[in-house]
């Protein structure tokens, strides 16, 4: 009988303990992921017995592809305004030296220390009909009456874009400050103005950024819920606040687990759909 190579008992020994290292992860991987979701799934397809009832009327009633179409309409607005406003941050950032870019980054994570509850109420005050914009808009003269800037998709997105837009500008810095930038002095060499070498050079080496920054705040968009239940006023229902409204107000949780299946298919089919076109490590800045 021949004796096990030793370096095949090497590797069997080192990946036992990479398992045993890693268990209590996975353990809490398991309870805190997998079985809600295998639970919620559960409930998506039970009423008294199994059923396709509650998936049948996600599809055929208006209030919720009706709740659908605006979640996602209201993600990709507030994920194209982020991207046009944070891009310049994070642009600003990677390319200025110490202390000011220590002193962008820290005005941008600034905001986490706050409670999402906490902005909301902020930006409640600031845009309501008696608040602090219009107050100044009237003393300036630019408006007869108050704008109605709150309990409406309006304020919904204004809230929104200022919540998620450290989560556009933080992949976007990651991805730019490893770009060198030796490649614009080259091609200021070579005869390019900063307009044309920015759009040849730096902009295409950038959208492994733009993709991530963009997928995370679409992703986090479509499951929002205090923001617009507050700043919408019971006007803008999104699909978190249908699911919300379910379960407290008429204790459906196999319509609420279904409706929670079918955003959680479609935050999958995003993410396999990114992966496609850009690798993972690529949208993370890694090299």
């Amino acid at each position: 009988m021949s004796a096990i190579d030793p370096s095949l008992r090497y590797q069997r020994r080192e990946q036992g303990l990479m398992l045993l290292l890693a268990s209590p992860a996975v353990l809490v991987i398991v309870a805190l992921v997998v079985l809600p979701v295998g639970w919620l799934m559960g409930q998506s397809f039970y009423d008294g017995g199994f059923t396709l009832e509650h998936y049948r009327r996600i599809f055929t009633e208006e209030i919720y592809w009706r709740s659908f179409l605006l979640t996602f309409r209201i993600a990709l607005l507030v994920t194209m305004l982020t991207l046009l406003l944070g891009y310049p941050v994070a642009y600003a950032a990677a390319h200025a030296r110490r202390p000011w870019n220590v002193l962008i980054l820290a005005f941008v994570i600034l905001p986490f220390w706050t409670s999402v509850l906490v902005r909301a109420y902020a930006w409640l005050v600031l845009l309501q009909r008696t608040g602090v914009t219009n107050q100044v808009l009237d003393r300036l003269g630019l408006i007869t009456e108050p704008l109605a800037l709150v309990h409406n998709e309006l304020g919904t997105v204004i809230a929104t874009v200022h919540i998620l837009l450290p989560f556009m500008v933080l992949p976007l810095y990651s991805t730019m400050q490893k770009i060198p930038r030796e490649l614009m002095l080259a091609g200021a060499s070579l005869g390019g103005g900063p307009l044309h070498s920015f759009l040849r050079i730096f902009l295409p080496l950038s959208l492994p950024g733009v993709v991530a920054g963009m997928t995370l705040v679409f992703v986090l968009c479509l499951g929002f819920y205090i923001t617009p239940e507050l700043l919408g006023g019971g006007r803008t229902i999104m699909i978190s606040m249908v699911v919300s409204r379910n379960v407290e107000l008429y204790n459906q949780w196999g319509a609420a687990s279904a409706v929670g299946v079918v955003l959680l298919v479609c935050v999958l089919a995003i993410f396999m759909a990114v992966g496609r076109i850009i690798p993972l490590d690529k949208m993370l800045g890694q090299k």
